[in-house]
């Protein structure tokens, strides 16, 4: 992990951690990097922050001083940044968000001409670039300056390209989606619409502040009181920049993305079509999840935290299916980075050829009570590798055994340690974690407040 670039980009609130001296230089170094022997052409989406308007000139303004062209898909979705880069032959994409973040925060994610997350040897060098630790890079001049052009069109192809996935028509199935008053907003109806369904849609008015506001798939009660009031079939809600997905069943029990896995996974190994037979999960994975596998003869397989690296162990290992639990779930044949709206598709797939509800499809997993809290730490390496902390934790994974197990983790994007414990009930769940944030406390590692 970098000095600015975490495990989803550069994030931050704006004008305080991620300013637009930042954006501008991020722009310079990609703009010159990609155009040193030919003239680069760079793809940028945004999300519908208000922060998100002056990073989206910042950087359209790096690039072009560097002499590449800059193409503005102005709003839309992480995932179609990533679909427009590989399908049209851009030397690389970036996305302007900070994903589920509050609205006063942003983030610039960097995509390669593969369509997934940059290299992390490109972001070092950007990181030297803004600390001045490389010398200054040549402007443009005369013809060589770049140009800001209008690329709005890439999205509709994206539109396009997502209708042509599905096998079957949604008539007469409804329908609930929350965009979060993000990303999708533009996106999601017109897709569902298309492909038949009788679309119900919440939180579709975005205003560059309601972003991730008591929305989404990080706010999903929402959701859930919809698609049980409205009586619809199901629900999906994405995150501010769409490249996740928790959905809702027809009786309003949340499907998050190990039981979209579970039940994608078990569809396409039926069909034969789910590589060796195994999904790509990350540590933070149900118990539950991995029993079912089981069950029925599933493999699985672990990384960190990150669709970032659930991407680097399907492309090393040939998988088609991974994802993590909080709805970032990757259809390789498809993607190359996390997509809800895609995701949503796929689980529709699943529901209308195996002719069964949602609930029906996920009623074999038994998910493990889960609690996780957010920890403000002063500094995260020293937090977690405190021996009081250590040995709290061992005591905790000796006391579960094999009925449950404790996770103890930095945040990849903000001040933060993640205590998780699954166990066979809430209570257990709850002591285990207060017993490990006790020790944090007490060994003064905690940011008050």
């Amino acid at each position: 992990m970098g000095k600015y670039f975490g495990t989803d980009g550069f994030r931050g609130e704006a004008n305080v951690v991620l300013t637009v001296e930042h954006a501008f230089k991020v722009g310079r170094y990609l703009g010159w990097y990609f155009g040193r022997e030919h003239k680069a052409r760079i793809v940028i989406g945004k999300d519908t922050r208000r922060s998100s308007y002056m990073y989206e000139y910042a950087l359209a303004s790096g690039l072009t001083a560097s002499g590449a062209d800059a193409y503005l898909l102005h709003v839309t979705t992480t995932p179609s940044v990533s679909y427009v880069v590989r399908t049209e032959d851009f030397d690389c994409g970036i996305m302007i968000s900070a994903s589920h973040n509050p609205f006063y925060d942003n983030g610039i994610k960097v995509i390669n001409g593969q369509g997934h997350k940059m290299e992390a040897e490109v972001e070092e060098k950007i990181e030297a670039y803004i600390d001045g630790e490389i010398e200054e890079l040549p402007l443009a001049t005369k013809e060589d300056i770049g140009r800001t052009i209008d690329y709005a069109a890439g999205r509709n192809r994206y539109i396009g390209h997502l209708i042509s996935l599905a096998t079957r028509s949604f008539k007469d199935m409804r329908i609930g989606l929350d965009c979060a008053n993000g990303s999708s907003f533009s996106i999601a109806k017109s897709v569902f619409d298309a492909l038949g369904a009788k679309t119900y849609v919440i939180n579709n008015e975005p205003d560059g502040t309601n972003i991730n506001t008591n929305c989404g798939s990080t706010h999903i009660e929402v959701l859930k009181q919809y698609v049980m009031d409205k009586k619809l079939d199901v629900g999906f809600a994405f995150d501010g920049d769409a490249d996740r997905c928790i959905a809702v069943d027809n009786n309003g029990n949340v499907v998050d993305g190990d039981l979209i896995l579970y039940v994608c996974g078990k569809y396409l190994m039926e069909q034969g079509r789910l590589a060796g037979n195994t999904i790509v999960t990350t540590v933070m994975s149900n118990l539950g999840l991995y029993k079912a596998c089981d069950k029925i003869g599933m493999n699985y397989e672990q990384t960190a935290v990150g669709d970032k690296y659930v991407y680097e162990n399907m492309l090393q290992n040939g998988y088609v299916l991974g994802g993590e639990q909080s709805g970032h779930i990757i259809f390789s044949k498809h993607a190359r980075t996390g997509d809800g709206i895609l995701t949503s598709l796929m689980l529709m797939e699943v529901i209308m050829e195996k002719k069964q509800s949602l609930a029906k499809l996920c009623e074999d997993v038994k998910i493990y009570p889960q609690l996780l809290k957010n920890v403000r730490v002063t500094d995260k390496k020293t937090a977690r590798e405190n021996p009081a902390v250590q040995k709290a934790v061992e005591d905790v994974t000796a006391a579960l055994g094999s009925d449950g197990r404790i996770l103890v983790r930095e945040s990849g994007t903000e001040p933060v340690i993640r205590v998780m414990v699954e166990a066979s009930t809430d209570e257990i769940c709850k002591k285990y974690v207060n017993q490990v944030v006790e020790v944090m406390a007490k060994e003064n590692l905690i940011i008050e407040g």
